[in-house]
């Protein structure tokens, strides 16, 4: 994965805003979906010449991807191919929202090309999706999976969120139990987070309640036990897959490997670059037609920043972090690093393996931002030479 490259197209279009939604995403605005259609195909063009590595994963996320309709999906998929060298074992995803694809939709994605499907479930419960403004019901989960089924997806992921209002211990089971009886290859469980200037964040500012933390404590360490008894191995925080069916380009940013983004509020990490366009639709409309896509940010990226983004980002993985792979890339002693981590494993947040690398357990997922602030200080503190 270390020489090729990855795609991401976002799709900033939705139904309806979710209450918890923090995403660059746009209600209402299918009439723009033609001129930003052809703004991606201009975009993709003009950045094919930089990028001469294979492409090996293509990911389209939103917003509502499957909103967008298969004939322009389709259109730029096939400017992929025609721009980009893909891999013929190229993992392309799909998110989709159920309410918003059918048998005959999936069916042709499926036979052009699209072989990875991200159906945004959310929960099981009516209840819990009316909570927080899902547009869709528990059972056009099951017709979108059913759908893809038929469709010949072989590689469906589900997505769920434990901590929504109302939600109990029983009601969390209930969801996880119906997604397993779905037969996806992978599941992400994610908390809910409560993000600045959301709907749900005006509501508990006026005092509506959510599952407090111990309770999500409680909702996620039952999740990692059963589903690794369903057959589902956690291999970074929040996902969890059958073997061979980890989501290659979610890997990427947790590996650092280079990627490049299309679209409002999408990223780059390339050649040694970051760089992000603006969370802004007409803004992006407008510099591509000029042939220089707005940016916000462009920086390179240096050997100290690599280095905090290894324990970042490789800490969330079930992999972890290993001394030499940490010394022969950044040419930094590991043993402070390796200290802290002692501490941490003594209660029980980490563990070595027998392969000598280092990880989080479930317990320390649970409180690893807090646990990778205090490595990411210790390692400041040694490049200053404290």
């Amino acid at each position: 994965m270390g020489d090729k490259l990855g795609l991401y197209l976002h799709i900033p279009f939705c139904r309806s805003k979710c209450a918890y939604c923090d995403f660059y995403s746009l209600a209402g605005r299918e009439e723009q979906m033609d001129a930003y259609q052809n703004a991606l195909l201009a975009h993709l063009k003009q950045t094919a010449c930089t990028a001469h590595c294979p492409v090996d994963t293509v990911y389209f996320g939103g917003g509502t991807p499957s909103l967008f309709g298969e004939k322009r999906l389709l259109a730029l998929l096939a400017a992929v191919k025609k721009y980009y060298k893909l891999d013929r074992d190229a993992e392309i995803t799909l998110e989709a929202n159920p309410d918003s694809v059918s048998l005959k939709m999936l069916a042709k994605l499926r036979a052009g090309g699209f072989n990875r499907l991200s159906i945004g479930m959310q929960s099981a419960q009516d209840g819990e999706l009316q909570a927080v403004g899902r547009p869709h019901t528990a059972e056009q989960t099951v017709q979108a999976v059913c759908a893809a089924r038929k469709a010949k997806f072989k590689n469906v992921s589900l997505d769920l969120i434990y901590g929504l209002p109302g939600q109990t211990l029983e009601s969390w089971q209930a969801t996880v139990s119906q997604a397993v009886a779905l037969q996806p290859q992978h599941l992400s469980c994610y908390g809910l987070k409560v993000e600045e200037h959301t709907p749900l964040a005006r509501r508990v500012e006026a005092g509506e309640s959510l599952p407090d933390d111990d309770l999500q404590a409680d909702l996620y360490l039952w999740t990692v036990d059963f589903l690794e008894k369903s057959g589902f191995r956690q291999y970074e925080i929040s996902n969890f897959a059958q073997n061979g069916f980890e989501s290659r380009h979610n890997l990427r940013y947790w590996l650092t490997r280079p990627y490049l983004g299309f679209g409002p509020g999408a990223h780059s990490d390339f050649a040694g670059r970051r760089t992000s366009c603006p969370r802004d639709l007409e803004a992006y409309l407008t510099g591509v037609q000029s042939g220089s896509p707005a940016l916000e940010e462009e920086q390179d990226i240096s050997l100290n920043e690599r280095a905090a983004e290894y324990l970042m980002l490789r800490l969330r993985t079930a992999a972890g972090i290993e001394e030499w792979e940490y010394r022969r890339t950044f040419f930094r002693d590991f043993e402070p690093l390796e200290r802290l981590l002692e501490q941490y494993q003594c209660r029980g947040w980490a563990v070595k393996t027998v392969l000598g690398r280092w990880r989080l357990t479930p317990e320390g997922f649970l409180v690893s931002n807090q646990l990778i602030a205090g490595l990411l200080a210790r390692q400041e503190l040694e490049a200053g030479g404290g």
